[in-house]
């Protein structure tokens, strides 16, 4: 922070009555108009905002138009379930077994 603010502190009550009276002693009969014209502004400020507002909520609540319905054919059924297979052991496969002469 900066050390003159440390050392001076924030302008108190009566440091903020002597800077609005002399304000008001420059800026004389200006000062009026210009808060008059701050709070014209600061209300059609909010108007806009509430014309917004109820734009934003009208198109949320308009509907749709519901799309035709284009004719449906029937989904076929899924298949039924096949019973199990009996099972069968399966055939040994010899193929994988080499087979050395043995010798006489």
């Amino acid at each position: 922070m900066n050390s003159m603010t440390l050392a001076m502190g924030w302008p108190g009550t009566t440091e903020l009555v002597i800077i609005a009276i002399i304000a008001l002693l420059i800026f004389g009969r200006r000062l009026p108009d210009v808060a008059r014209s701050v709070g014209k502004s600061i209300v059609e400020f909010k108007k806009g905002i509430k014309d917004v507002k109820g734009d934003i909520d009208v198109q949320s609540n308009v509907q749709t138009p519901a799309q035709p319905k284009l004719e449906q054919t029937p989904e076929p059924a899924p298949p039924a379930p096949q019973p199990p297979a009996a099972s069968t052991p399966a055939p040994a496969d010899n193929s994988a077994t080499s087979e050395t002469p043995t010798p006489n």
